[in-house]
């Protein structure tokens, strides 16, 4: 199965195992709850999933690499007891708390999380003289004499052998006593995640046009060669990185990422003149709805992958838009939630030291922020919108400096304008991202009446998690013009499942 059913399955077994009995008790219990093994090649995102399913679900994650345990490090390091047995003193051997398992409790302490996940990547890896531990482990989840906590998931994870020398293979009773999912490199569910991540536009489109360079792995006479889902994101971030400092991109930084010589010198040279038409095609232009002819006729006549580049960088020029906008609504939905309360408090306690009501607002949501960062339990994106609120407080705060309001509903009124503030910026910025997102389909149907281009800028926008919520909430006549036209083809019933899945009624809170 592909990434994205793999962390279905992981997310519907948790669910599954945390579920209680009226008595509170988990209804199977620990030892019986078999840890999910993922079997797959390197680089597909079997980690990145363990963190995305952690964030929704809002628990805790401790992860750790087997590769780098000994025996001691793992079952914990042995000291002598004194006991006595039958009237009789002996020493007897005790063992100190396993590091991984003491992990966990450091968590739940920390963060106040009950509930988790301990994901144990390059299990079949594990050292000599941990190996006969590990059935133990896998069946009871204990470490020595320390068991996982009530309420703490075990994920595991592992490279087949043909691509790690040090894999151990299972027996079939370890086997039988794991959820075992194999887990392939699948280019269409990894583009969804790419897209919300926000990889930059040369990688999606070059690898729109070469599908097959997107994950490969190959034994030459020089040893390995591969490119990974990993090494693709990776080095976007790095390119970006690279962009923002004015440091050159090449072949030698591509090469680092894309370990197969053909296609980091495809790649290098793809960057390249990726850059040319971003400057040649003058996006800004175009999303403005100001293309000249000269631009119009350049790309009537233009070949396909020059197109499909041309249809990336209009999708990335309102990309970011689209990523902000919709951060920008779950921040004023979390503000929703918080001032009422805050007036509230004002209110009833007469309380006019007004700042310090925010102040302690804005101390509550940093240490949400650090718990949620410990814990692996917040999603980049939700951190981003906890910052976007903190800022919000900081800007009542510097009002409240300025204007100095002595009661409670002078205090609240002050609160109330800077928050429709952010109500009329939001509007703002969803009439700009509509109509560039307007202006992107007059030109491709002024410029590509009868290509596939229009049905491949449905798809992207429609794949697009952030294109697709803008297009939930607000609409796009040009969205719904087009995607009606392209029902009538056959040769469209892939963009029609994807449409039909798209839920126009989507709750922002989802």
């Amino acid at each position: 199965m592909n990434i994205k059913e793999a962390k279905i399955q992981i997310q519907n077994a948790m669910k599954a195992y945390f579920t209680k009995d009226a008595h509170g008790n988990y209804i199977i219990p620990i030892e019986r709850q078999r840890p999910i093994f993922l079997l797959g090649a390197p680089g597909i995102g079997k980690t990145a999933i363990m963190e995305q399913v952690a964030s929704e679900l809002g628990v805790g994650l401790v992860a750790y690499s087997m590769t780098h345990h000994t025996r001691q490090s793992a079952l914990g390091l042995p000291f002598i007891q004194r006991k006595t047995y039958g009237g009789k003193e002996y020493d007897v051997s005790e063992y100190t708390m396993s590091e991984i398992i003491a992990s966990v409790y450091d968590m739940m302490e920390q963060t106040g999380v009950k509930e988790g996940i301990l994901f144990l990547d390059e299990i079949n890896c594990v050292s000599e003289t941990l190996a006969p531990s590990m059935l133990q482990f896998l069946q009871y989840k204990i470490f020595g004499k320390h068991r996982v906590p009530d309420g703490w998931i075990v994920v595991t994870a592992g490279n087949p052998p043909e691509y790690n020398n040090s894999v151990r293979e299972f027996d079939i009773v370890t086997w039988d006593r794991l959820k075992r999912i194999d887990v392939e490199a699948d280019y269409s569910v990894w583009k969804e995640y790419a897209y919300a991540k926000g990889t930059h536009a040369s990688i999606m489109s070059y690898l729109e046009i070469k599908k097959g360079d997107f994950y490969k792995i190959e034994t030459t006479v020089d040893g390995k060669s591969f490119v990974t889902a990993r090494g693709w994101s990776d080095l976007s971030d790095m390119i970006k990185l690279y962009e923002m400092h004015g440091i050159t991109v090449d072949e030698m930084l591509i090469a680092q990422y894309l370990q197969n010589k053909r296609i980091a010198k495809d790649f290098a040279v793809y960057y390249d003149l990726f850059n040319k038409y971003k400057s040649d095609y003058q996006i800004d232009q175009i999303l403005n709805g100001k293309a000249s002819a000269e631009i119009k006729n350049r790309a009537k006549s233009a070949r396909f992958d020059e197109r499909l580049a041309l249809l990336g960088l209009m999708i990335d020029g309102i990309a970011l838009e689209l990523r902000n906008l919709y951060e920008h609504e779950k921040t004023i939905l979390q503000l929703r939630q918080l001032l009422p309360s805050i007036n509230q408090t004002w209110k009833t306690k007469q309380n006019t030291d007004f700042s310090a009501t925010i102040d302690r607002q804005i101390k509550d949501i940093h240490g949400i922020i650090e718990k949620g960062k410990q814990a692996s339990s917040l999603s980049p994106e939700n951190i981003s919108v906890y910052y976007q609120t903190i800022s919000f407080f900081e800007e009542v705060n510097k009002l409240f400096l300025d204007q100095q309001p002595e009661k409670p509903v002078e205090a609240a009124a002050l609160l109330k304008l800077l928050f429709e503030n952010q109500l009329k910026a939001l509007k703002k910025s969803a009439k700009s991202v509509g109509a560039k997102m307007s202006n992107i389909f007059k030109f491709c149907n002024e410029v590509f009446p009868d290509g596939n281009e229009l049905l491949i800028l449905v798809t992207e926008l429609t794949i697009n998690r952030y294109s697709a919520h803008f297009v939930s909430r607000y609409g796009c006549d040009e969205y719904y013009a087009n995607n009606k036209e392209l029902l009538f083809y056959d040769r469209h019933k892939e963009i029609v499942r994807e449409l039909d899945s798209l839920d126009l009624n989507l709750n922002f809170d989802d």
